[in-house]
């Protein structure tokens, strides 16, 4: 192997592309329904578990602790989500969805999956599952 840097060969280089892109149109798409990225991973973890803190939504979705506050904040200023107080600790809340949160699920869910085909189009079927099981093996890593 080269040990010489080659942008086109450089795996840093090639994920920053794709995800870049992937990024851009999803966003593009999610703020057609009002949203950005940034809220997407603290919905996408109340989608699967409500009632869990925000230092709990924080390691579910692998975003810093203090944007995880700020996501929050939003959130609940667009009436998407809602704080309650913690039986077990004063200084923390649970974080549930309204039912305006919920719905909205249906309404977005579906932007991700045709971002990710758009993108892995090129690949045949078991070059995709084969992608895909290879980032699992990476992200379990980090």
């Amino acid at each position: 192997m080269n040990n010489e840097f080659e942008r086109e060969s450089s795996f840093g280089w090639l994920l920053n592309v794709v995800a870049n892109h992937a990024s851009k149109e999803f966003d593009q798409r999610l703020k057609e329904k009002g949203l950005t990225l940034a809220l997407w991973p603290t919905l996408m973890c109340l989608w699967e578990k409500e009632g869990i803190n925000q230092r709990e939504i924080a390691q579910m979705s692998k975003v810093e602790s203090s944007t995880t506050t700020r996501t929050i904040d939003k959130l609940e200023t667009l009436g998407l989500v809602e704080r309650q107080p913690d039986p077990d600790s004063r200084r923390s809340f649970k974080i549930y969805l309204t039912e305006e949160g919920r719905a909205l699920k249906k309404e977005v869910i579906h932007l991700p999956l045709e971002v990710n085909q758009q993108l892995l189009n090129p690949l045949t079927k078991q070059e995709q599952a084969t992608m895909v099981q290879l980032l699992q093996k990476l992200v379990g890593k980090i």
